[in-house]
């Protein structure tokens, strides 16, 4: 491991294209990222899109839980455990964020994919939360 690697464990890589990016879409990028900003949003819990519900008097939201911090936080400090799918959602969901970020910053033509790889890469290793996140 280098020493860049201990001061910074996350690595984030955009591969270069092997082609020119596309100047039609490339204008109309902005439009065409909507629909995939709305996914992203009704992810990440940027938003409550919802209505309440006359006859029931229920509130009905939509939308999923985000980046999970502060269960996280409580759950290693109290229990001294990170649970291994909650890491895993959080690492996709960067992941993901960082696709369409990348997409709208021009960087690449591909259209984010909401469960492939592509060209972007972040990568961050699962901590020891006994060793590594100790009070």
């Amino acid at each position: 491991m280098t020493q860049a690697q201990e001061m910074y464990p996350m690595e984030f890589t955009v591969d270069y294209p092997d082609k020119p990016l596309d100047r039609l879409t490339s204008f109309f990028r902005i439009f065409t990222v909507i629909p995939i900003a709305i996914i992203l949003v009704l992810l990440s819990g940027g938003g409550s899109f919802g209505g309440a519900g006359r006859e029931e008097g229920i509130t009905v939201v939509a939308g999923g839980g985000g980046l999970l911090f502060l269960p996280t936080l409580l759950m290693i400090l109290f229990r001294q455990k990170y649970p291994r799918w909650w890491f895993d959602w959080n690492l996709q969901l960067l992941r993901f964020e960082n696709r369409v970020a990348a997409y709208l910053a021009l960087l690449r033509d591909e259209y984010p994919s909401t469960d492939e790889e592509q060209a972007v890469h972040l990568e961050t290793p699962y901590p020891d939360v006994e060793a590594d996140l100790n009070r």
